[in-house]
């Protein structure tokens, strides 16, 4: 029997998905699943006619592969990873290599690639996949990194497999240790502040301006049609208010309960920022926002007994959806430019040395945030690597500028009707906070030096020298 090219450990969906991607094209694939019912059932229906061989141990899976094997184990992040990793560390040999394609924290991805390229000479990719079920099967974003000696074996299956935009395959070497899996995790972070600021557009529209789900449906496929808006997301939310429920005659979207879930991606990208030192105010607040929405029962009473502002924008609706769209505008800018800063940040501290014009690029296809404006993000950074943040490349500089008026008004009307817009606001605080020169933490640092002696800089004396007074003495 002819070896296979490529194995794929798990079926569920994304595995399966990824595997029939493989296989078509052009590359014959081993798959293997823990439960043998569903390697069963994945024979016997979605690989059916393919050329797809099943295994049903680990060590008959290994020994059908081409040396050196390339492993994609397609398991829950976390300890399920690292439990299949010590199965197969002792049926392969050196040279060969495992790819890691789940929602994996960086950290563990550092630890695994140091473990396994030390200790048993193997290659290890932690790739974030990018683009559901659907991107998957067609084409994802995917965002490898680890040993790059692995990378360049599984090059021409992973630009084969991926999904295509006009300046090649949406995928790239990231770096070393978990230089991929932390740009999947900031992606992950964006898409969190993209949804946060799409559903405040919605909420302003429905119950500021009095929008119907017509008129939203509406609203987003034109949005989708512009140079700045048009994005996965925009035209997705405008297919979501096209359905009706064929249960009830309704739109689903209003049957749909208000408590988002979400993975811990958002609350990683969170604690790294922290951990660095970087403002991404855009994506705390989607976050927050999401943990709100799960107090739905506390939610209910209190609106029983904390009642707001009551009514609609009395002015020119059509005229104030135009000034939504503004508003969005600047707060996608502000989030892209949260995310790019912290990749950058990370990049430098962990030496990923990763390509920001490249990673922007390899977001245009295939994943959940690609956007017609990500290629602006690309240029930007690839006419100016210095760029400390995307808001001073003169287009989206000038972008902002333009609109910053029809911003802020939205969030006045907000504010007056009772909306909450935490993701526009943080937004537009991000921006106000950028451009200033000087920012009230003169005050923080004279109360922290006050009762904790922790001194301060002066303005009137060179950087780098601190001072400490005795403020009740002086006082």
């Amino acid at each position: 029997m002819t070896k296979r090219t490529f194995g794929v450990i798990g079926l569920a969906v994304m595995g399966e998905n990824l595997a029939l991607n493989v296989e078509s094209r052009g590359f014959p694939i081993a798959v293997y699943n823990r439960t043998s019912a569903k390697t069963k059932e994945f024979m016997e229906t979605r690989a059916v006619g393919k050329d797809v061989k099943a295994a049903y141990t680990l060590e008959e899976f290994v020994q059908i592969l081409e040396r050196p094997r390339k492993i994609l184990v397609m398991v829950k992040a976390g300890s399920p990873v690292d439990a299949v990793i010590e199965q197969l560390k002792p049926l392969l040999d050196e040279g060969d290599m495992i790819i890691d394609g789940g929602n994996s924290l960086y950290e563990d991805t550092e630890r695994r690639t140091r473990d396994l390229e030390s200790t048993t000479k193997l290659g290890f990719v932690g790739m974030g996949v990018s683009g559901g079920e659907e991107g998957a099967l067609h084409g994802p974003s995917l965002m490898p990194g680890g040993t790059e000696f692995a990378y360049r074996e599984l090059e021409p299956i992973l630009t084969a497999i991926a999904a295509q935009v006009d300046d090649g395959p949406c995928v790239t070497y990231i770096g070393p240790g978990g230089a991929g899996h932390y740009v999947k995790m900031v992606h992950n972070g964006i898409e969190y502040g993209d949804m946060q600021l799409i559903a405040e557009a919605y909420d302003v529209m429905k119950n500021g301006l009095g929008l119907t789900n017509e008129q939203l449906q509406a609203t987003f496929a034109e949005w989708n049609t512009t140079d700045e808006l048009n994005s996965y997301l925009i035209e997705i939310t405008a297919d979501i208010f096209k359905y009706i429920d064929p249960e009830t005659g309704k739109h689903l979207v209003d049957l749909i309960l208000d408590s988002a879930g979400q993975k811990g991606t958002g609350r990683w990208t969170i604690v790294s920022s922290l951990e660095l030192g970087v403002p991404i105010p855009t994506m705390y607040a989607a976050v927050n926002a999401r943990v709100m929405s799960a107090y739905k029962e506390e939610r209910v009473a209190a609106s029983k007994e904390l009642p707001g502002p009551a009514g609609t924008y009395p002015g020119d609706t059509a005229a104030f959806v135009n000034k939504v769209r503004d508003a969005l505008y600047c707060s996608k800018m502000c989030s892209y430019a949260q995310g790019m800063a912290l990749i950058a940040k990370a990049s430098k501290e962990f030496n990923y040395n990763i390509s920001l014009p490249e990673s922007a690029r390899i977001w245009k296809g295939g994943c959940i945030i690609r956007a017609g404006f990500l290629d602006k993000i690309r240029k930007a950074f690839a006419e100016n690597p210095g760029l400390p943040n995307l808001l001073l490349a003169p287009e989206f500089k000038q972008s902002i500028l333009d609109r910053q008026e029809s911003w802020r008004e939205v969030l006045v009307l907000a504010n007056k009707l009772g909306i909450p817009v935490p993701a526009f606001s943080a937004s537009l605080d991000y921006f106000d906070s950028y451009r200033r020169a000087d920012l009230p933490q003169n005050l923080t640092q004279a109360q922290r030096d006050y009762f904790g002696a922790h001194t301060y800089e002066r303005v009137d004396k060179p950087r780098g020298e601190f001072f400490h007074t005795d403020w009740i003495s002086a006082s």
